[in-house]
């Protein structure tokens, strides 16, 4: 392969634990940074997405924010993968969708145990909450979905590998079965 596919990863609505299993591809992450290049990641610090190749996305939607992000990389790449269980279906970020959104701030601010001044907070600098936590799909197409809370790094790596080999992806029974 002459030329190296750019990659972006972004996380929304979850607890970074995708981004954790990237990281533990470890000393495999060498050898595939001889084929890709990072662009908009965690890992690079870099703020806005450019053209590129793979999206990899973890966390749900759960604010206008989350939302202006996940079009953003819709729009600036090729494939969106949708990563770990947050961004397949809410994860637990969703399971706030039972309750309405007025309820979860009330409980968080104002009634919430170890609160001492209560107040929902307003400031305009905060991204506006959706009434609901989103599975990412539901805003934009998505290409690949890779399963797991998180997917292990074998799982990432078999993916990414299998990717930049052009070979169809699959993974073994064990990657992307939980009993």
């Amino acid at each position: 392969m002459a030329d190296k596919i750019r990659i972006a990863t972004a996380s929304l609505a979850g607890c970074f634990g995708c981004h954790m299993s990237l990281l533990d591809i470890d000393e495999r992450l060498i050898d595939l940074v001889a084929h890709i290049e990072f662009d908009r990641t965690p890992l690079t610090d870099i703020k806005q997405i450019g053209r590129c190749d793979v999206g990899l996305i973890e966390g749900g939607v759960c604010n206008a924010e989350n939302v202006e992000v996940l079009k953003a990389f819709r729009r600036h790449c090729n494939l969106l993968v949708a990563v770990g269980a947050c961004a397949i279906n809410g994860g637990i970020p969703a399971m706030r969708n039972q309750y309405s959104l007025t309820e979860c701030l009330e409980e968080a601010y104002l009634h919430g145990s170890g609160i001492d001044q209560p107040q929902i907070p307003s400031d305009p600098e905060l991204p506006l909450l959706l009434d609901q936590v989103h599975p990412i799909h539901d805003v934009v197409w998505i290409d690949y979905f890779l399963p797991g809370c998180p997917p292990s790094a074998d799982t990432i790596f078999t993916f990414l590998d299998e990717l930049l080999s052009g070979k169809p992806i699959r993974f073994a029974y064990r990657q992307i079965h939980y009993d």
